[in-house]
């Protein structure tokens, strides 16, 4: 028996590491999205169309993706191996989408139609690129990590004979 999940919140205790990767890592990534979001929509999309907007956001969010999905997983000392890492993009990924649509209905006056409509133009498919790029790179960052920790070992002396 696993006395650390056996008492009454064990395993929110467990599970606690993840929930604060994931926030830690949404907040991030939305900070900046809200930096970019009022810029793209105001300044650029008027001079340069919607979907070129995008395109010049789109490798700034990814940018802070991947720096987030660094930083967020050291610093809420969560760890674990892929599917973990996948868990983590996923829980930030409906944070994101729970926070997106209540800008879009608050702030945007959008409805929960318009907002799925988007999704069918060629911005919006850059944006659900975006979705799945920021769901991805909590693994994708872990295994980077996990390459350069591999690569940073020395080799072991290989067999043969002395001089």
């Amino acid at each position: 028996m696993n006395t650390e999940t056996d008492r009454p919140g064990g395993a929110v205790r467990r599970a606690q590491p993840l929930l604060m990767a994931a926030a830690v890592y949404f907040c991030m990534v939305f900070f900046v999205g809200a930096l970019l979001g009022p810029l793209r929509v105001l300044w650029l999309e008027p001079f340069a169309g919607p979907t070129l907007a995008v395109l010049v956001e789109a490798p700034l969010l990814i940018l802070a993706m991947s720096f987030a999905a660094s930083w967020a997983p050291a610093w809420a000392r969560f760890e674990g191996g892929s599917l973990s890492f996948l868990a983590m993009g996923i829980l930030a990924l409906v944070l994101q989408q729970v926070a997106d649509l209540a800008v879009g209905f608050g702030l945007r006056g959008m409805t929960f139609d318009s907002q799925i409509r988007y999704f069918a133009t060629p911005p919006g498919w850059i944006y659900a690129l975006c979705l799945v790029v920021f769901a991805l790179m909590p693994m994708l960052a872990h295994w980077r990590r996990r390459a350069r920790a591999r690569r940073a070992q020395p080799e072991p002396p290989r067999g043969g004979t002395a001089p």
